[in-house]
């Protein structure tokens, strides 16, 4: 997990992966967000919550998309990119 934000439009604790690629040759960068990968941001984000001493809070996983071509790069905010994995709960 590279951040947690906090959208205060709808009072959510947001953690966010960050993906950059050169191209597209590999497929979109947020396609390197596997399963696995998404069991150990929902991990680290429910080892926040503990610090935080689980507090009553929505909390959702984004994914932020930077593909750089030409040198320019773009950037695409996924919401809601996935939801905490099994076996975890929250």
């Amino acid at each position: 997990m590279d951040l947690v934000c906090r959208d205060k439009a709808c009072a959510t604790l947001v953690f966010v992966e960050v993906k950059t690629r050169r191209g597209r040759d590999y497929g979109a960068p947020g396609e390197a967000v596997t399963r696995d990968k998404q069991k150990l941001i929902a991990r680290g984000a429910l080892a926040w919550l503990r610090l935080l001493d689980n507090p009553d809070i929505l909390f959702r996983f984004d994914i932020v998309e930077v593909l750089i071509e030409d040198d320019r790069p773009a950037i695409n905010l996924i919401k809601n990119a996935f939801t905490l994995p099994e076996p975890y709960l929250y």
